[in-house]
């Protein structure tokens, strides 16, 4: 008789291993919990890993034997989400046409179009919601009913790369706090975004907006087709294409089908391999060609609508931002898609063209100083937005700045040259550079030396003639994950500093926390 061989078990799969600022985001969640809060906005902007953060927090619900549903507005995450759940190793049933029901599996992933069709999930007591694009999700007819009516004792959680939404009714007039990733700008710091390069239209060349309408807070669609759908926009980006970013992964976001076409056709045309996804692309098809994408077999995708959200590529370079919009979500979700990083292909920067005129009308990124949570009576105003083009070289920089930081002209009265052509675009922050890594290794200095952060102050207002932000100090002498040593030696440092200079407790924290971030002196003080 023949022994039988044993059966190989496959090892359970290993969980992604958060970022320590992932980890501190969830930390922050849970203390807001702590405190009584049953409705909280999650903000991760793009290239954040928000379905790392997600999967953790299903993870450590099921772990406490909860039950959770959790919420997409878009058919194609259903199955991105459950990958995202399998890495860790959770058990799923679905409310999604197609996908199998299993009213026992703790998690449920669930699309708001097929949840409206279907009844079971209103008796399902679960104990978490948690809403994907949450800006969207929070405010649909299922969204409300199951945050007022359904599940009104459950913990509603809104995760969202963005904060802000078009219309009246805003986030915070459903959620109760916010906790937030780190911003653009840091994310780029240390090393989880892509640096980058803008390029947008002078005044005197952008879009003809005139007599486009605005529907429910957004220009119209269809006016904006008869605006931007013109063959001598579309011949434009296509050059500029080649005059800059030749060769580069390139992604368009147009106005419609049709525009997609157009633009895709005239790349062909030009012979750079292009083609078009839009929402009746089935999922397979929008595969192949984003993994065509990824290998450089095709250089540049055209969409509408489709590839803003849920579209992870990070090898893409470029963003042509082809419409016109008013939505400072859209605007940045669009950004998003060229901000992550990718080792793996040698990247070094994201770029955006910008034909529309969105980055003078919405801003940038990277100007992002804080999240907050917007509400119905204080929506959130636009970040202050370039101002004045540099008539040397057509930089565009911000109305405070004197002197050109391209080719050293200083303003005076001359009058502005026009163009067509796409200029570079600096963001505030990007302006800003040198003055935040002086203040930085200056800072780190101070430590070591052991010199007051006044001094430093003042020998930044001496160099630049203006205070440093307070922002800036973040990691500046330890980095983004500091040990609990790292802490105490920085207290130690500041309680001298205190004793010399007659400060209180107050300031000692103040700086602490400028240091290592809010609530991080527990444990410490």
């Amino acid at each position: 008789m023949q022994n039988k061989k044993p059966v190989a078990h496959t090892p359970p799969p290993q969980p992604p291993t958060l970022r320590p600022y992932q980890a501190k985001l969830v930390k922050d969640l849970y203390t807001a919990l702590g405190k009584g809060h049953r409705r909280v906005a999650i903000v991760a902007g793009t290239g954040a890993g928000k379905t790392v953060i997600g999967g953790k927090i299903c993870a450590d619900t099921v772990a406490r034997g909860l039950r959770l549903i959790f919420i997409v507005h878009l058919d194609v995450l259903v199955g991105q989400t459950y990958r995202k759940m399998e890495s860790f190793g959770l058990r799923c049933g679905f409310i999604k046409a197609g996908w199998r029901e299993d009213p026992e599996a703790p998690i449920q992933i669930a699309s708001i179009q097929t949840m409206a069709q279907r009844s079971w999930w209103r008796q399902w007591k679960a104990q978490v919601i948690l809403f994907d694009e949450g800006h969207t999700t929070i405010f649909s007819q299922i969204g409300q009913e199951i945050i007022y009516e359904t599940h009104p004792r459950a913990v509603h959680l809104a995760l969202t790369a963005t904060p802000y939404r078009l219309g009246r009714e805003q986030l915070g007039d459903h959620m109760e706090t916010l906790v937030a990733s780190p911003v653009p700008s840091e994310l780029q710091r240390m090393g989880y975004l892509a640096p980058m390069k803008y390029y947008g239209v002078s005044k005197e060349g952008q879009i003809d907006l005139t007599g486009v309408r605005t529907i429910a807070g957004d220009y119209d669609e269809r006016d904006l087709k008869n605006a931007c759908d013109r063959p001598e926009l579309v011949q434009r980006i296509v050059e500029e294409y080649h005059r800059l970013v030749s060769g580069k992964r390139a992604i368009a976001f147009c106005i419609d089908v049709e525009h997609a076409r157009h633009v895709a056709e005239a790349f062909q045309a030009s012979g750079i391999s292009a083609d078009l996804v839009d929402g009746s692309t089935p999922i397979k098809e929008r595969h192949r060609l984003y993994a065509a994408l990824a290998s450089g077999e095709l250089l540049v995708l055209t969409s509408c609508n489709v590839i803003s959200i849920g579209f992870d590529e990070p090898s893409v370079e470029v963003g042509m931002l082809l419409r016109p919009t008013q939505s400072r979500a859209l605007h940045q979700q669009q950004i998003g898609r060229v901000m992550r990083i990718s080792p793996r292909t040698g990247k070094t920067h994201g770029i955006i063209l910008d034909q529309a005129g969105n980055l003078q009308r919405l801003g940038f990124p990277e100007d992002i100083k804080a999240y907050y949570l917007p509400t119905r009576r204080e929506p959130g105003e636009s970040d202050k937005t370039p101002a004045k083009q540099c008539p040397d070289c057509n930089r565009l920089v911000w109305g405070f700045m004197m002197k050109c930081p391209e080719c050293g002209y200083v303003w005076e009265n001359e009058q502005h040259i026009h163009t067509d052509d796409l200029v570079e675009v600096l963001s505030e922050h990007q302006q800003k550079l040198p003055m935040i890594e002086f203040y930085r290794k200056q800072r780190k200095k101070m430590f070591q030396t052991g010199e007051s952060p006044n001094w430093i102050k003042r020998i930044f207002f001496n160099k630049f003639g203006c205070l440093p932000e307070a922002h800036w100090c973040r990691g500046a002498i330890f980095g983004d994950d500091p040990t609990i040593a790292d802490k105490h030696a920085f207290k130690n440092y500041l309680m001298r500093q205190a004793q010399q200079q007659g400060k209180d407790i107050s300031w000692v924290m103040n700086e602490f926390q400028q240091e290592f971030g809010a609530n991080e002196w527990e444990g410490v003080f």
